[in-house]
């Protein structure tokens, strides 16, 4: 990179490119917001006054089109992940692209060959922000051997997000805008799959107990397209582990998000909220205790400043390049098939 500003341009502007996105990259030294382009006119013309940023466009194209910017941030829904990636790699544009990769593995393997065509361009995904405050502490203590050999792994994102079956159909219960993840499912198995490798082996059975929602853009209601509830066992071939996930939107009073792993002589469970809360137990402790991270091991939130880094060459993509989002995609659509065939399914995936 050159010694001028790094220009760069939204393509769609939600609650996470707002919250974090933007206050994120207007903290690295050097870098400006350019453009946005959101789903209406109207909201793009309200995000850039509200944020102050100058050029507005008609459409995703002709931002990407825009030879003055140099990298684009993708915070639309996963719908159109595919086709803003590819085309804004095709143009020599950084991109940073929000999490939930795409609708399937067909999509992010398409996303990426188009990184791997144009591997002088940094393509990032924005990673699960659970974990990353507890993240290099439950990392050192699984590789210490803290555990022992691991034996059972359970996994849980239980509540009552769409409980309520009045309100209007969410875009994570439409598939043709989510694809084929469930509820926090993706997500959450990224965080564990930072901690432990990849299963071998999938189980799952999925239940939908309202089939339609009223409907968010016109009258009537729509059919629900994913699945209220999932349950998944999951098989660990090198140490013979087995795991259990468990998530729903419609728990009432349910567990929220959590990990435990549980090995031949010790368990970690951690549990996710407003910090991260680490508890761990060795054989012969009759009780789990909490830990205390001290304040300089405590990992945090830099995704822009990391994006922004790598561009210029100051630092590698840690979380998350476009290989570890095929991976944990290869995990949900895993899922989903076995759902829908009520039979196991080997990965990675071969097809």
């Amino acid at each position: 990179m050159t010694n001028r500003a790094l220009r760069v341009g939204l393509v769609g502007a939600g609650d996470n490119t707002r919250r974090r996105h933007i206050p994120g990259l207007r903290a690295v030294s050097g870098v400006e917001l350019v453009g946005v382009v959101n789903r209406t006119a109207d909201s793009t013309a309200r995000v850039a006054r509200d944020y102050g940023i100058p050029k507005q466009y008609p459409n995703w194209q002709a931002l990407i089109a825009d030879d003055s910017i140099d990298a684009v941030v993708v915070g639309t829904w996963p719908n159109l992940h595919c086709d803003v990636t590819c085309a804004a790699l095709a143009a020599g544009k950084h991109v940073l692209c929000e999490a939930r990769m795409a609708r399937s593995v067909a999509e992010a393997r398409q996303m990426v060959a188009a990184a791997a065509a144009h591997p002088d361009r940094i393509a990032m995904l924005v990673p699960s922000p659970f974990g990353l405050e507890c993240d290099p502490e439950v990392s050192r203590i699984v590789t210490t051997g803290f555990l022992g050999d691991l034996r059972e792994v359970v996994v849980t994102g239980a509540d009552d997000q769409f409980h309520d079956y009045s309100k209007f159909l969410h875009w994570r219960q439409d598939s043709t805008i989510s694809g084929v993840n469930v509820l926090s499912l993706g997500i959450m198995h990224e965080v564990v799959s930072r901690w432990i490798p990849q299963p071998e082996r999938v189980f799952a059975q999925a239940q939908t107990f309202e089939p339609s929602r009223p409907n968010p853009h016109g009258d009537g209601d729509l059919r629900v397209t994913v699945p209220d509830s999932v349950h998944v066992m999951t098989q660990y071939g090198q140490s013979g582990a087995s795991g259990l996930y468990h998530f729903s939107g419609v728990t009432l009073t349910g567990p929220g998000k959590q990990v435990h792993l549980y090995g031949a002589l010790g368990t970690i469970k951690v549990i996710f909220g407003e910090h991260d809360q680490v508890f761990v137990s060795r054989m012969g402790d009759k009780e789990l205790r909490q830990i205390t991270i001290p304040a300089e091991d405590l990992g945090s939130w830099r995704v822009e400043a990391e994006f922004v880094g790598a561009i210029r060459g100051e630092e590698a993509v840690k979380r998350n390049d476009f290989a570890t989002g095929l991976r944990d995609l290869e995990f949900t659509e895993a899922v989903a098939r076995s759902a829908t065939n009520s039979r196991s399914i080997m990965l990675p995936l071969v097809d």
